[in-house]
C-alpha cells in the first residue's frame, strides 16, 4: 500500500482517538477509503523450461549457476556415458566398411565384374561358333547335331552371363541397403552421444540448479531450469473467501520480502479458474507497471501483494472496533445496539451506508 493511503488512514485514526478522549466516544468522519485483499506470492517467469538428462551417467564439467545467462545451443554440462561414445565409434567404422563395399574396388563387386567379363567373352565366342555352324548346316557341311550343340552352348553362355549380371545388381542393391541401415545406426548413435551434452534450447537465465559436478543422473532427471528474464510475472495466492472480489485490471501493490522499504505497482492480469490444491487457494497473476531491480529478479522470491478491490470518495467511516457482531453499533446514551448497513470494510475502518447520522456519537460496545 502506498504511503499516500497509509497517511490518510493514520490521520483518520488520530481524529477518532482525540474525539474519544473528549467525549468518551467517536463520531463518524467523512474520508476516502480503500479496501485491499492481502495475498502472499512469489516471482516466477511465464516462459521457462527444464533441462533434463537424456541419458544415464555422472555429471561433469558443470559451468553454470543460478543467475547465469545462457545462449541457445550452449553446453552447460556433460554426462559421462562411455557406451554412447563407443557405439558411435563402432557404427562409424561399420559405415566406412559399408562405403568400401560400394566402391569400384569392393572385392565382391570386383570379382563379379571380372566373372561378367569372362562370361561376356565366352558368350561372344559361343555365339560366333553357333552362327558359323548354322551357315555350315544349311549347306549340309556338318551334321545337324553339331549345329544344335553349338547353339545350345551359346544359349547357356548367355544364360550364365545374365545370371551373373543379376547377381551383380543384387549384390549392389544389398550393399546400398546395408549402407542405409549402417548410416541410420551411425546417425542414431550420434544423437545418443549428443545426449551426453546438456544443451540450452533457448536463450535465458538459469533460475534453478538441481545437479552439480559428480552427481549421478538418470534419463529424465531435471538438471536445471531456464527462463526468459524478460517475461517476469508475479503470482499471488488468494483465499477462497476473497477470490470473488478480485477482478482483472485491479490495481495491486507489491512488496518483496527481501526489501519491504519499496512498493511496486501492478494490475491483475489473469485469474486462474482452477483451485490450487497444493496451496489450498486460487491463483492470480499480476502484470507489473513498475520495473523490479535486476537483483530482485530471482525465481521464487517471496512477496506480499495487496489488491485494491474497492474504494470510495467521501465515505462516512467509523472505527471497525466500534462495530459488533451482526453489524451492530451502540450510540452514546443508549442501552441497546442498532444495526447499520455497511459498505467497504477494511482492516481498521467500516463504511456506513445506513443506520446512523454524521452527528451521532458512538460508544464502545459493552463487553
Amino acid at each position: 500500500m502506498s504511503s499516500k493511503y497509509i497517511f490518510v488512514l493514520i490521520s483518520t485514526a488520530f481524529l477518532f482517538s482525540c474525539n474519544n478522549k473528549e467525549t468518551i466516544g467517536v463520531k463518524p468522519v467523512v474520508q476516502d477509503i480503500r479496501e485491499w485483499v492481502f495475498a502472499p506470492g512469489q516471482i516466477e517467469w511465464d516462459d521457462s523450461y527444464n533441462l533434463t538428462a537424456q541419458t544415464d551417467g555422472i555429471i561433469l564439467n558443470v559451468n553454470y549457476d543460478i543467475g547465469t545467462a545462457v545462449k541457445k545451443g550452449s553446453v552447460i554440462a556433460t554426462i559421462d556415458n562411455q557406451s554412447n561414445v563407443i557405439n558411435t565409434s563402432t557404427s562409424l567404422d561399420q559405415l566406412v566398411i559399408t562405403n568400401e563395399n560400394l566402391s569400384a574396388n569392393a572385392p565382391a563387386l570386383l570379382q563379379l565384374k571380372q566373372n561378367i567379363s569372362f562370361a561376356e567373352a565366352k558368350y561372344q565366342q559361343d555365339k560366333v561358333q553357333a552362327d558359323r555352324y548354322e551357315r555350315l548346316q544349311k549347306t549340309e557341311s556338318i551334321a545337324k547335331v553339331e549345329y544344335e550343340n553349338a547353339k545350345l552352348a551359346a544359349e547357356n553362355a548367355l544364360s550364365n552371363l545374365n545370371a551373373l549380371k543379376k547377381q551383380y545388381d543384387l549384390l549392389l542393391q544389398q550393399a546400398k541397403q546395408q549402407k542405409i541401415v549402417t548410416q541410420g545406426q551411425f546417425k542414431n548413435n550420434q544423437v545418443l552421444q549428443s545426449y551426453n551434452k546438456i544443451t540450452v534450447i533457448n536463450d535465458g537465465t538459469i533460475i534453478k540448479k538441481f545437479k552439480s559436478t559428480g552427481d549421478y543422473v538418470r534419463k529424465g532427471d531435471i538438471i536445471a531450469m531456464v527462463a526468459n528474464p524478460n517475461k517476469l510475472e508475479i503470482v499471488l495466492t488468494i483465499d477462497e473467501g476473497s477470490i470473488h472480489r478480485v477482478k482483472i485490471g485491479q490495481e495491486t501493490k507489491i512488496q518483496l520480502n527481501t526489501d519491504k522499504t519499496k512498493t511496486y505497482t501492478g494490475k491483475v492480469n489473469e485469474i486462474l479458474t482452477a483451485f490450487d490444491s497444493a496451496s489450498q487457494s486460487f491463483v492470480c497473476k499480476i502484470l507489473l507497471t513498475d520495473t523490479l531491480p535486476a537483483a530482485s529478479n530471482i525465481f521464487g522470491t517471496p512477496l506480499e501483494g495487496n489488491i485494491l478491490v474497492g474504494e470510495k470518495k467521501n465515505a462516512m467511516l467509523i472505527p471497525r472496533e466500534y462495530m459488533g457482531y451482526g453489524n451492530t453499533v451502540l450510540l452514546k446514551g443508549q442501552d441497546s445496539a442498532i444495526i447499520i448497513k455497511t459498505g467497504i470494510v477494511s482492516t481498521d475502518y467500516v463504511e456506513v451506508l445506513e443506520g446512523i447520522a454524521a452527528d451521532d456519537v458512538l460508544a464502545p460496545l459493552k463487553p
